[in-house]
């Protein structure tokens, strides 16, 4: 991701990202039940065509270990090309790895069923409008063979208060997009997914919800 709206993060600004992001306590409890999430996640798209995963966006490469523990080619792309550069310097063979700065709301540039899976995290809540969030969707349904998994942070009640409450005691200017559960399922469906399982990072707790997605319609080889 970029820094603002007009220009990308810089390698320091990278490098500083990464030191921060998840130093403190319950970051890293958060870091630890994602990985857990996607690791069961990754484990359930199967048959998965080993060679070829989309980590979009890729941000530093948090999940580069994970992804390559698949056995696959990882493809790490990102709207700023020093966080690909970061992430494609994280772990793995160099022929096992691959990088290409783009931005998914124009348009990537890949091949349609390039990819046996895609893995877009921690991206959606920064999608603003909802014609946006469909047009991403369907750029992942085409890029992807089969699978996909996907995070976004579900909308509820108790959330909403949560989030408002936040930002009133700690001034903040954040502002996370959240999205009801039959809203995403229906843009998903809309796009040529199909949702396999949903699970919550901290029910309850925490809104981001991590998404199994397999293409409606699978093209078979004779």
């Amino acid at each position: 991701m970029s820094t603002s709206a007009k220009r990308f993060f810089t390698a320091p600004e990278v490098a500083d990202y990464e030191r921060r992001r998840y130093r403190g306590i319950d970051q890293k409890l958060v870091h630890v039940r994602e990985k857990r999430i996607l690791r069961d996640l990754l484990r359930a798209a199967r048959p998965l065509r080993p060679d070829r995963i989309l980590d979009m966006p890729c941000g530093y490469g948090r999940f580069a270990e994970l992804l390559e523990g698949t056995g696959a080619r990882r493809v790490s792309s990102d709207y700023s090309p020093a966080m690909v550069a970061r992430a494609l310097r994280r772990t793995g063979s160099p022929e096992k790895r691959l990088g290409a700065a783009a931005d998914a709301k124009r348009g990537l540039p890949f091949h349609d069923g390039a990819f046996g899976l895609v893995f877009s995290i921690r991206f959606f809540h920064h999608l603003r409008e909802r014609d946006h969030r469909r047009e991403v969707l369907s750029e992942l349904a085409r890029v992807a063979e089969e699978w996909a998994v996907v995070s976004y942070y579900r909308l509820n009640p108790f959330h909403r208060c949560q989030r408002v409450l936040r930002r009133a005691v700690k001034r903040s200017r954040r502002n996370i997009n959240m999205i009801a559960a039959s809203e995403f399922r229906e843009d998903a469906l809309r796009a040529g997914f199909r949702v396999i399982t949903e699970k919550g990072l901290f029910p309850g707790l925490h809104a981001q919800c991590f998404v199994l997605l397999r293409k409606a319609r699978i093209r078979t080889s004779f």
